[in-house]
């Protein structure tokens, strides 16, 4: 089965072509970032206007490259939610308007179930079950995953989620958009004895995480600071670091308490924060302590893209899913209200 995926959930539009033989034949990705740096942030009308001009060139882009026409394709998926509204209505149109002239089936799936799911597009998938970190910009999840829509939510964000504040943070340092890698570049020239930010939600049970608390303490140093006068490049960066180091020692206690609790011995990391080469090297180093194993999506596949959507979308139509004629987009769409393909 060949399976044309589509993400328009934010502001990257990605296109990709799934064979269920073959695996990834073609993908592709327009990211929006430099139109939104100018703004400090996702202007979601701007993100809806640049997917209706972008999404059809790249798809024929992925057609040609996969030397394929639109009536070999056996189905289409696209992201349903969550994301913008507007956004997930561009991917939603443009896939029924082209599922019905070409003849073949559609399918709305779970934006964060792509991100779960991205690692099996590697060499070496992961196993079922495993427990799933999914770190971005709008989500911080720990889910049990025993297979297709099996899931069982372990803890989330009680408020800001992990890459959400790295935005904040970013901007109190005046770092341009997008703030994550920021950071991170800033954090490798920062001392990290100079200040120990707190680690929220370490301290009691549970696998919740907050991370509002951490945006406060790092405002309040930075204010500190400049009561002395302007923040010099090194206050900067020393604040870079012991921020991410608070956040990536709390991402890291979370797991290791995940894998203990459910048992399990693989942990998948997926989201644009899963890109983050010191929380990958802190991960790996704490879990293999536990005889543990982690799995990681490739670099240009932890942020949004087309092909994590056009591999869900496939295993799903394959048990049988479609959508009937109205199209789907749900803003807000919890992961644990998904159910396994009917059997």
């Amino acid at each position: 089965m060949r399976v044309l995926g589509i993400e328009t959930s934010c502001d990257e539009t990605g296109v990709a072509i799934y064979d269920t033989e073959r695996g990834l034949i073609a993908d592709a990705l327009h990211s929006q970032m430099t139109m939104h740096a100018e703004f400090g942030g996702v202007v979601p009308e701007l993100a809806s206007r640049d997917h209706t001009r972008k999404l059809l060139p790249l798809i024929r882009q992925v057609l040609d490259d996969a030397g394929l026409r639109g009536n070999q394709l056996d189905a289409i998926a696209y992201t349903a939610g969550p994301g913008l509204v507007g956004a997930l209505m561009v991917g939603a149109s443009t896939s029924h308007g082209l599922a019905r002239a070409w003849g073949i089936p559609v399918l709305g799936v779970h934006h964060m179930e792509g991100h779960l799911l991205a690692p099996m597009l590697e060499d070496t998938p992961p196993d079922f079950p495993f427990v799933a970190l999914l770190v971005s910009g709008g989500h911080t999840q720990l889910v049990e995953v025993h297979g297709l829509g099996r899931y069982r939510l372990l803890g989330e964000s009680v408020d800001d989620a992990a890459g959400e504040a790295f935005d904040k943070a970013a901007k109190m340092l005046d770092l341009p958009y997008p703030g994550g890698p920021q950071v991170a570049k800033l954090a490798e020239h920062g001392d990290p004895a100079r200040f120990r930010f707190p680690r929220p939600m370490t301290d009691r049970p549970g696998l919740d995480f907050s991370f509002s608390g951490l945006k406060t303490h790092t405002l309040t140093t930075a204010r500190k600071l400049q009561e002395a006068g302007p923040l010099s490049d090194q206050d900067r960066a020393d604040i870079a670091r012991a921020f991410e180091e608070a956040v990536i020692d709390t991402l890291v206690i979370k797991c290791r308490r995940a894998l203990d609790d459910t048992g399990l011995k693989r942990l998948v990391v997926a989201g644009g924060v899963s890109a983050n080469h010191r929380l990958r090297e802190r991960l790996d180093h704490a879990i293999t302590k536990r005889h543990a194993q982690a799995f990681y999506p490739r670099g240009r596949f932890c942020t949004d893209n087309g092909a994590m959507i056009a591999y869900v979308g496939a295993q799903r139509l394959l048990a049988g899913e479609s959508d009937d004629a109205a199209m789907q987009a749900t803003p807000r769409w919890p992961l644990a209200t998904l159910t396994p393909p009917a059997a």
